[in-house]
């Protein structure tokens, strides 16, 4: 008698398997080269974001 686990494991790896489409190697570079972007792009907001509002903080604490 199989345990559960072993069972649910086997299922697991047959799903990933045969069911799973993988990404060709092209997509996959594409995909991972659009999120880079997009990561770059969101890091260089948040740090204009950051200096304007020290910028504002700078200018209420310590005057003009």
């Amino acid at each position: 008698m199989k345990s559960k686990i072993l069972t649910n494991i086997e299922e697991s790896y047959a799903e990933l398997r045969h069911k799973t489409s993988w990404p060709t190697k092209k997509q996959l570079i594409k995909s991972s080269l659009i999120v880079m972007l997009a990561s770059v792009i969101i890091a260089l907001i948040i740090f204009c974001i950051d200096k304007i509002i020290e910028t504002i903080v700078n200018l209420l604490y310590f005057g003009f």
